[in-house]
């Protein structure tokens, strides 16, 4: 699966630098000089960064054959992405990359089959938007008292929605 760690923006300066909406909580690992970035589209890339640096809270990118401002220009809104292969597990057993739960089937504490992990949005509070057999989506809070089991390997996700909770935000 091939994750977003990034968006090209607007050139900086005339010597190839580029902005890049950070989408990484890693950016100075995933942009350190010598990373090989694939892209979106892919004949984009792959890009090899050169340097980079932060200038007044946004990262700036060199990226190895983008000698000018006009090079630059034409890697705007491209997407540097990397593949959720290369990212090793936490080593924290409560914490979790989304890319981890997408796909995830969802049951109740009593064994009922609810859905699946169909994306995981992080507004204030993470949620879990689980797909019901339906189609339908409900949002799940995703805290230990309502999914107090996440098991990857075995491929699953219980959950102990309080009474409603997979009725009341069905949408």
């Amino acid at each position: 699966m091939q994750l977003v760690v990034g968006r090209i923006g607007r050139p900086h300066g005339v010597r190839g630098e580029v902005t890049v909406e950070v989408r990484t909580d890693e950016p100075e690992a995933r942009f350190a000089p010598g990373s090989v970035l694939a892209t979106d589209p892919a004949d984009a890339g792959p890009l090899t960064v050169e340097r980079a640096r932060w200038h007044r809270g946004i990262l700036l990118v060199a990226f190895a054959g983008v000698p000018d401002r006009n090079a630059a220009e034409r890697l705007r809104g491209t997407l540097l992405v990397i593949d959720s292969a290369d990212i090793p597990p936490s080593g924290d057993p409560d914490e979790f990359h989304d890319h981890e739960l997408l796909g995830l089937a969802v049951v109740t504490t009593d064994g009922q089959r609810v859905g699946e992990v169909a994306d995981v949005l992080h507004h204030g509070q993470d949620l879990l938007v689980v797909r019901r057999p339906s189609g339908e989506e409900v949002y799940v809070p995703f805290v230990k008292a309502i999914v107090p089991e996440v098991d990857p390997g075995a491929g699953r996700l219980v959950i102990d929605p309080p009474p409603g909770l997979l009725e009341l935000n069905a949408g």
